[in-house]
């Protein structure tokens, strides 16, 4: 698959590597795995000298042989001796670099804390002595974020304060997969929005059912539900390294979760656990989860719902993760008919989520969400306010567009509408048919 989208995160990486003719630059990249960080790192610098290191788990003197020939090769630096110590091959580079730029990209940075934590505080005073004298622009890249957070946002961390820019790589936006599915011959609204709902714009599922020929929701689902399909441990291979040995509490939530349990009561009494704690580290450390508020609540406000921000994780613990027992004794016809039969349930919450977003990139309004009040009542699916033009739209959203009565909307939103008088109010019936509308329009 050919690369797309990225232009304002290759322009902030071009930037950088033009001030590393001054002195080195450092960049942190990093986000969840399958999102295209490392192919980023490598098309910003595929137009100079770069190098580029992966971080495998191996002991260290192993490591710095495999990183010191890729150095050999790509360089013919000075004969040196044998290297046993990463920092080692830190300094080669930082030689190298003293008088032309070299964009190093390290991958998987955040596995020197299995293999020697050491290396960050040996980096940190290699950096601090030599940034002002050499041309390094380094890209650290890693994927486990709750590592990365600590390396370098943890003030305790000698990595701390080092970085010029931190970047956390996103999905693609909805247009971004829209040119994907349209080149490859599927540019419907249809498609497009299953793409959206069950991939979440990662790029490498994008590639993986691009070049399967199964970007249509039937060719997709038998894809995905098949012996061997990668997607079936994907989950897995996602986040037990995050969690560790707490990680099936953590599944069970997230399970509860993407089947609709989204208030911490409901989690609470399904597990029979106190779930705070576990509910602030899905959201704060591991940036899995987030609550939602009506648009008009207070900060703090104890009207709150959670939800999964990562639509595959979404559709994983709701379609693979809850029928396990099918997928391990290969009973994939059971989930293909589960599949079918509640997708279009489930799918019915990513639609807010997706208007949402198409409703962002209009430009247009500075504070966009949901509304309902105590006990779920009055539910309204999208609320959109431009405070400055004092413009408000109020909005149901159903894959059925036919489904939604507009004098229904507007019995519901007459609490909401007391918080904003002298708004000009519309209401609309929002589906399928209206994307293209909002796909058209804006930034």
């Amino acid at each position: 698959m050919k690369f797309y989208n990225r232009t304002d995160e290759l322009a902030e990486l071009a930037t950088l590597y033009e001030q590393s003719a001054d002195c080195g630059r450092m960049t942190v990249l990093t986000g969840r795995r399958r999102v295209g960080k490392t192919v980023m790192a490598l098309e910003s610098a595929k137009q100079h000298k770069h190098i580029y290191l992966f971080v495998s788990k191996k002991a260290e003197a192993l490591l710095c042989q495999e990183h010191l020939e890729e150095i050999r090769r790509l360089f013919s630096p000075p004969v040196v001796g044998e290297i046993r110590h990463f920092r080692d091959i830190f300094l080669l580079l930082i030689e190298l670099s003293r008088t032309e730029r070299i964009t190093l990209i390290i991958d998987e940075f955040q596995e020197f804390f299995s293999i020697n934590p050491a290396v960050y505080s040996e980096l940190q005073g290699i950096w601090d002595r030599n940034k002002a004298t050499c041309k390094l622009n380094v890209i650290f890249i890693g994927s486990v974020h709750s590592l990365m957070y600590r390396i370098f946002q943890d003030q305790k961390e000698p990595l701390f304060g080092r970085a010029d820019r931190i970047m956390f790589l996103k999905p693609f936006s909805i247009r971004s997969i829209h040119e994907v599915t349209s080149d490859y011959n599927h540019p419907d609204i249809q498609t497009l929005f299953d793409v959206y709902a069950i991939t979440g714009g990662l790029p490498k599922y994008l590639e993986l059912l691009a070049e399967n020929k199964a970007l249509p929701r039937t060719e997709l689902f038998d894809f995905m539900f098949k012996p061997f399909s990668p997607f079936l441990n994907e989950g897995k291979n996602l986040l037990i390294e995050e969690f560790g040995r707490d990680y099936g509490t953590y599944f069970s939530i997230l399970e509860l979760i993407a089947s609709g349990k989204t208030a911490r009561s409901e989690i609470e009494s399904v597990l029979e656990i106190h779930s705070g704690a576990y509910l602030a580290k899905l959201e704060g450390e591991y940036v899995l989860i987030d609550r939602h508020r009506p648009i008009t609540a207070k900060p703090g406000g104890r009207l709150q719902k959670y939800y999964i921000r990562d639509n595959f994780l979404s559709f994983w613990f709701r379609f693979i993760y809850r029928n396990l027992s099918a997928v391990e004794t290969g009973n994939f016809d059971y989930i293909r008919q589960i599949a079918n039969r509640d997708y279009t349930t489930w799918a019915g919450r990513i639609l807010e989520r997706f208007f949402h977003e198409l409703f962002a990139h209009t430009g247009s309004y500075n504070r966009i969400g949901s509304y309902w009040e105590r006990g779920n009542k009055n539910e309204i699916d999208l609320v959109a306010a431009n405070d400055l033009t004092k413009e408000l739209v109020v909005a149901e959203i159903k894959l059925n567009r036919d489904k939604i009565n507009l004098a229904e909307l507007q019995q519901k939103a007459r609490n909401l509408c007391m918080e904003f008088q002298g708004y000009t109010i519309s209401y609309k019936a929002l589906g399928l048919e209206d994307v293209a509308e909002y796909l058209a329009t804006g930034t």
